[in-house]
């Protein structure tokens, strides 16, 4: 229930800020085989992401119910700036080389907000 307040609350802090944020789709294709691993680092990389990054302000994955190794990251970030130092902490390095062999492809897609939009859970 505290996760889905904070996410809730990131959600309405990011509807908040206005145009200046950077949002993103980034849809990847998992080697099955290692599905798993590329979960457990995933999980860590968005957790410690969320908690020690100021400017990122939503990073939700979700898995095709069909085809799990088939991977959507919804990136909410405060501005470009929080978006580049993002790429530059050393979680996400770390993220990015210990999943290297695991992602077979990788597809970022700048997005633009239509409606956005989440529930305080009570």
């Amino acid at each position: 229930m505290l996760m889905t307040s904070l996410l809730i609350f990131s959600i309405g802090t990011a509807f908040a800020q206005g145009q200046k944020q950077v949002i993103h789709l980034a849809k990847l294709q998992i080697d099955p085989a290692q599905l798993a691993s590329y979960n457990v680092e995933l999980k860590t990389e968005i957790e410690t992401a969320v908690r020690a990054e100021p400017g990122v302000l939503v990073l939700n994955a979700v898995a095709d119910k069909n085809s799990p190794s088939h991977i959507t990251i919804l990136e909410i970030y405060a501005d470009t700036l929080a978006y580049k130092a993002h790429l530059q902490s050393p979680h996400f390095k770390k993220y990015k080389s210990a999943t290297v062999g695991m992602v077979k492809v990788l597809e970022v897609v700048d997005v633009v907000p239509i409606v956005l939009g989440g529930k305080k859970e009570n």
